[in-house]
């Protein structure tokens, strides 16, 4: 008895190629649906601009909220992302041509992916010039919650950026007594008092002494006027270093914060868009067609 071949194999061997064919991704599908995708999400987001553009008239006194902006800015860049995600995993899965909604949900989801490193790419790199700010939404959500953090420590400890303790004890001894003293005594009242104020603390008894003998000599004050000036200097000093570091512990607390929840919003924004893409996908599977 003699081994039959078959040329081409059997109608089993033909289903199973057709049916591992449908379950390949469609690269080229995937491409259209990426440039759908970021099509239609310029589009509403120039859409978006031009729409909050016209709300505002600089004339009026009656104009929206910085926070109602941002607020409506936020929610219309994440229904662009969802519509831009349906619209390309639609457009992905039909041009695929495959009747399985499965995979048909795996190219959407593939599309979105795509569309995800693409826009990121855009943005972090001088590429991302040429498309200016219409996917500024993206832009805010990935690399924003940065400036949003500096913003908010430069507004939470306003003494950190403009006041300087030491700058301003040392105007003050300087000006005191003008025109009595050289200048050259002024000088040394001042290093004194800043030796005092930044030195180590276990001298700061002789310190103090030796601030207090300069400013009386600089001032022509008496020894006890210038220790009661030397210990308000110390006392304003201290104050202006508490509440520095309440302001930077303010603002770091508020810079946390912040960036705890652009993170997590562009988690949120990017699940849902993900979500998308796949329900995209699925609804463009193409039917069927049965051979009678």
């Amino acid at each position: 008895m003699t081994a039959t071949s078959i040329t081409g194999g059997g109608p089993l061997a033909h289903a199973e190629d057709r049916t591992a064919a449908l379950n390949q991704i469609s690269w080229g599908a995937v491409f259209a649906g990426v440039v759908v995708a970021l099509t239609v999400q310029l589009l509403l987001n120039l859409l978006g601009v031009g729409i909050g553009a016209a709300v505002v008239d600089p004339g009026a006194s009656g104009n929206p909220s910085a926070g109602a902006f941002s607020i409506a800015g936020g929610v219309w860049y994440l229904v662009a992302g969802l519509v831009g995600a349906f619209a390309g995993g639609y457009v992905s899965s039909r041009v695929s041509g495959r009747p399985v909604k499965t995979v048909g949900g795996f190219h959407g989801l593939t599309t979105w992916a795509a569309t995800t490193l693409v826009i990121l790419y855009l943005l972090t790199t001088s590429v991302g010039s040429l498309i200016g700010g219409a996917f500024g939404g993206l832009s805010s959500v990935v690399g924003g919650a940065g400036g949003i953090a500096s913003t908010a420590i430069q507004a939470a400890s306003p003494t950190i950026a403009t006041l300087n303790p030491l700058q301003e004890i040392e105007r003050q001894v300087r000006s005191a007594g003008e025109g009595q003293d050289p200048e050259a005594l002024r000088s040394g009242a001042a290093a004194a008092v800043q030796a005092l104020l930044t030195g180590d603390p276990q001298k700061a008894d002789e310190a103090r002494t030796r601030a207090a003998e300069a400013l009386a000599r600089a001032q022509n004050i008496s020894p006890e006027q210038a220790r009661t000036q030397v210990g308000e200097y110390e006392a304003r000093y201290r104050q202006t270093v508490e509440q520095a570091k309440r302001a930077a512990q303010e603002a770091s607390v508020t810079a946390t914060k912040v960036v705890s929840r652009g993170a997590l919003l562009g988690f949120l924004a990017l699940a849902l868009a993900a979500v998308a893409a796949w329900f995209g996908g699925a609804a463009g599977t193409a039917r069927a067609v049965r051979r009678i």
